[in-house]
């Protein structure tokens, strides 16, 4: 007779150990490259040019940049913690993740907004500002990671009572949080596609997914119709050049800055666009700033510099034993790569202006804080690869696992995998 697993479990494993058919060996050095590198162009970039934002903004030439070196040593030690941290503690703070995530969200809008940026986002308390959403998407990357397992193991992914209709309303309650209340759509466009991308992997149904991403364009079409600045940024977007002195400054100013690098760039010395002209240069401005100063030639090298970043990310998903590992780095490239992809083309007018961070290289502490955390995350999974990957049983009744099985996941294992059964007792 089989047994269900013993209470802290995952994937038919204790809390804290290996996965079974893998070994600790050696992490994937290559994050930590890859990640220093990104941190290091966002600090040349910042220093580069906070002779022109302290003008502008009339602040002490260091500001900018004692700002960005504090944000990254704060990166540093959240990457650190987090990569120490067992894996399978992770799923014990669930919980305290979702009520810090939400208590921050009723903290939030309570707190006093700031009249340059009319929303409830940021806590803040004297110079120092917190966004809540950043926390949110951690908590929904461990917490979706873990609920999702469950029911892979179970086999009821195709269940809509077990799965879809909890998928749906978690995207609801996100939906008016994220979306709503802190009136931050861009924010809430990240957390659905990493819903999406972890669905997807587990081995969710494609029509239920469908159905998911039906409800998304609906609450899509009710945010932006019901909010006239939302309407007004779509205007912006579709006729960017038809207002550039008001609702439609920041795309035009954006548009010249990348323009005016042209193939080689200004230099790191030079920029006009810094000067007061480009709002957010340093945080939501900077792949703008970054066309200006290294042109053409230097923009490709960066987005080269993500490409790798995500591939490597991608080879961790297909040599990864543990379907709770394999969700989690799932998640964090989908938030990683989407907040790119969001920022830079909302630089070059691809995309309507969403107040995104340029991951790891944007100024911004608690974006920055949050990503390294999950790339720490990812850092120790990478400890537990394997070429011969053992995939656990997905029901309750032990279903061998087979080749076009969807419950074993969409980015599952490697061509060159082993299938290593094992019978529970």
């Amino acid at each position: 007779m089989s047994a269900r697993p013993r209470h802290g479990s995952f994937g038919g494993l204790e809390a804290g150990t290996a996965p079974v058919g893998s070994r600790r060996h050696k992490p994937d050095y290559w994050i930590l490259i890859l990640g220093s590198l990104l941190l290091g162009i966002g600090l040349v970039v910042v220093y580069s040019i906070s002779p022109a934002l302290s003008a502008s903004q009339k602040t002490s030439q260091s500001y900018f940049v004692i700002k960005q070196l504090v944000d990254v040593a704060l990166g540093v030690v959240a990457f650190l913690v987090a990569s120490s941290i067992p894996i399978g503690k992770w799923k014990l703070l669930v919980k305290p993740l979702v009520l810090a995530a939400i208590v921050g969200s009723l903290v939030v809008m309570v707190t006093p907004i700031n009249t340059a940026y009319p929303a409830h986002r940021w806590i803040r308390l004297g110079s120092f500002s917190f966004q809540i959403a950043e926390l949110i998407k951690l908590a929904l990357l461990v917490g979706l990671a873990s609920f999702l397992t469950a029911k892979w193991r179970s086999g009821q992914l195709a269940d809509s009572k077990k799965t879809l209709y909890p998928l749906l309303g978690l995207l609801l309650i996100l939906g008016v949080v994220v979306a709503k209340l802190q009136s931050d759509l861009g924010s809430m466009g990240v957390m659905v596609i990493i819903m999406g991308a972890m669905a997807f992997t587990v081995g969710v149904p494609l029509k239920k997914i469908a159905l998911i991403g039906s409800a998304v364009l609906v609450l899509l079409a009710l945010s932006v119709s019901t909010s006239a600045y939302r309407r007004q940024r779509l205007t912006t977007f579709l006729h960017p050049q038809s207002n550039c002195q008001n609702s439609g400054y920041q795309a035009c100013q954006a548009l010249i800055s990348v323009g005016s690098g042209g193939v080689a760039g200004l230099g790191l010395g030079y920029s006009v666009q810094a000067y007061g002209y480009l709002p957010e240069a340093s945080n939501d401005s900077i792949f703008a700033i970054i066309a200006e100063k290294l042109g053409f030639i230097g923009t490709v090298a960066i987005l080269a510099l993500y490409a790798i970043f995500i591939t490597r990310l991608k080879r961790i998903i297909e040599h990864t034993a543990d379907q709770f590992y394999r969700l989690l780095v799932v998640g964090v490239m989908a938030w990683l790569s989407t907040q790119m992809i969001i920022n830079v083309c909302a630089m070059i007018g691809l995309l309507p202006l969403k107040g995104i961070t340029l991951p790891l290289i944007s100024q911004g502490g608690t974006s920055l804080v949050f990503l390294t955390a999950a790339l720490g995350l990812v850092f120790h999974i990478s400890r537990y690869t394997s070429y011969s990957v053992t995939e656990p049983k997905t029901a309750v009744n032990e279903t061998p696992i087979t080749s076009n099985s969807h419950e074993r996941g969409r980015l599952g294992r490697p061509y060159n995998a082993t299938i290593v059964t094992r019978p529970r007792t």
